[in-house]
């Protein structure tokens, strides 16, 4: 567990490293073709200061992206003590509590570390778990608290986001400026701004999914340790199968943070998909279950 915490430090740095370089290509490739290297000088700069401010601000920009209201104890009792319970039991800070109002059953954690996390439930989830269910969804996503899995899914949420973002700005860049010189523009520099507008988010994607799917099946084993009731675990994400629905509010780059895909279903959504088959999953803890 604690080589896990270290290693999702290390990828902190890394993916931002990575998601930085990606950026600057994205610069480097809008210069090249309008022929102006301060584009990719202020691409660069502006990339290293977001990176920052993202680093505080994601989790409430991940908030408000989900609808995600903040309770207290008289709102939702059964959450909170279920919360309030796994965080001594863990031996962590007491994190916000939010319910999301939505009938799609699912959850998810995020914070730049145990001290600033957020766990939340939508009112579907809530509505179709028993206790034990719902302690064992509750400790999944307290395990992302605990192993630092949130502080990476914040970077890669934000800087999916801004990938997105400059990508969006340096096609619309690149056809403004063809349009204002035809002549001048070399058809080299039209390739190479198209290829990299649409495969740096792709890329962005594809870091995203390879970075979050390893961490379910270890905050599903770490559940299954933490509560000793496996089988907990394994009902609970049978009912998610079950129940599976797109949630209202649906964003790709939030997509990481849910301990199931909010997103509608399709063959290509799934093979992008940040999330391992539920099948797979279950799989893995009724392989290990002596073993919690």
């Amino acid at each position: 567990m604690y080589k896990q915490i270290a290693a999702n430090k290390r990828n902190t740095i890394l993916i931002m490293g990575f998601f930085v370089l990606l950026i600057s290509a994205i610069g480097w490739a809008v210069a090249f073709f309008i022929r102006d290297w301060w584009v990719a000088i202020w691409v660069i700069l502006i990339a290293l200061v977001y990176a920052v401010i993202q680093y505080f601000a994601s989790a409430s920009l991940a908030v408000a992206m989900t609808g995600a209201k903040q309770i207290k104890k008289r709102d939702n009792p059964r959450l909170y003590n279920t919360v309030e319970n796994l965080s001594i039991t863990m031996g962590l800070p007491m994190p916000k509590v939010y319910v999301i109002d939505d009938p799609a059953p699912n959850a998810f954690a995020t914070g730049r570390d145990p001290q600033h996390a957020i766990v939340a439930a939508t009112t579907g989830l809530l509505d179709i778990m028993d206790n034990k269910e719902l302690t064992a969804v509750m400790a999944h996503e307290m395990s992302h608290v605990k192993n630092y899995d949130i502080r990476v899914s914040m970077i890669t949420f934000g800087l999916v986001c801004l990938v997105g973002l400059i990508a969006d700005l340096g096609y619309r860049m690149m056809f403004y400026a063809n349009r204002a010189n035809d002549e001048d523009n070399s058809p080299v520099g039209l390739i190479v701004m198209i290829l990299v507008s649409v495969l740096a988010p792709i890329a962005a994607s594809l870091a995203q999914m390879a970075v979050s799917r390893e961490r379910e099946y270890l905050a599903d084993a770490s559940a299954a340790h933490t509560t000793r009731y496996p089988e907990g675990m394994i009902s609970a994400l049978k009912k998610l199968d079950t129940h599976s629905r797109p949630m209202r509010r649906q964003n790709p780059a939030t997509e990481a943070l849910y301990i199931t895909s909010p997103l509608k279903k399709g063959a290509i959504k799934n093979l992008f998909s940040t999330h391992p088959p539920i099948e797979k999953r279950i799989e893995r803890l009724e392989h290990g279950k002596n073993k919690f």
